[in-house]
């Protein structure tokens, strides 16, 4: 590119951004916003320093886009807050809040007042309305229903080298943190999964799936080994 190039990008960036804050868009530094011709914003949604909104982007009313965003061809709706985090070509509904550093890859739909929290990843699933995970969860090829709590650390697995496999989590499920959902399974309607568990098999509504190995303590068997450490004087 050269230096001209360069400049009439740069005075063209500044119209596109002047056109939607004369509509009502409002810009924490509208110096720094790199937003598409293609890309519409609802009025009174605020863009912070360094947001980049590419492609058919549809942005509705009162959102809040913050620092750092990188939003593709998706579409998100009303009162949404997004903070620091990547969606491409996917939906986010209204009252929904992500990031920061959530990552919504290809065909993820998020559903209305939804969590999707710090380092998550969604990649070609659905989450229903009311659902949460919060933050260190992956959620792969599967159909989240509505009101169901993912925990920390829940991995949807759902590739075994060489297919991918689907799984269905039914309405307010609740998923204990560090589980592990090989895929494809089914988790029904209101089921807990307990903490820490590998789920291989269907549960059914209603149920409590635990899959662990029990505990065992056993006493003195830190100084019994010489590994004790010694406590600096």
């Amino acid at each position: 590119m050269t230096l001209e190039e360069y400049n009439k990008a740069c005075e063209r960036r500044h119209e596109i951004n002047i056109g939607h804050m004369e509509k009502g868009v409002r810009f924490i530094d509208i110096e720094t916003a790199y937003i598409d011709e293609g890309v519409t914003i609802g009025a009174g949604t605020l863009i912070g320093p360094c947001v980049t909104l590419e492609g058919k982007t549809e942005i509705g009313q009162d959102c809040m886009i913050m620092q750092n965003s990188r939003i593709v061809d998706s579409v998100i709706a009303d009162h949404v807050e997004i903070q620091s985090s990547v969606i491409v070509e996917s939906s986010v509904d209204e009252g929904t809040k992500v990031g920061p550093f959530a990552y919504m890859r290809p065909k993820s739909r998020v559903g209305k007042n939804c969590k999707v929290g710090d380092f998550v990843e969604i990649k070609n699933s659905s989450l229903g309305d009311g659902s949460k995970a919060s933050h260190l969860t992956y959620i792969g090829d599967s159909d989240v229903g509505c009101d169901v709590n993912l925990g920390c650390g829940v991995v949807f697995v759902n590739y075994d080298g060489t297919s991918k496999y689907r799984s269905t989590i039914g309405d307010g499920a609740f998923i204990g943190c560090n589980s592990n959902l090989v895929s494809p399974v089914t988790v029904g309607d209101g089921a807990y999964v307990a903490a820490g568990s590998t789920v291989t098999e269907d549960v059914e509504a209603d149920a409590l799936y635990i899959a662990r190995s029990r505990g065992v303590k056993k006493q003195g068997w830190v100084s019994s080994r010489g590994i004790l450490k010694k406590k600096k004087k």
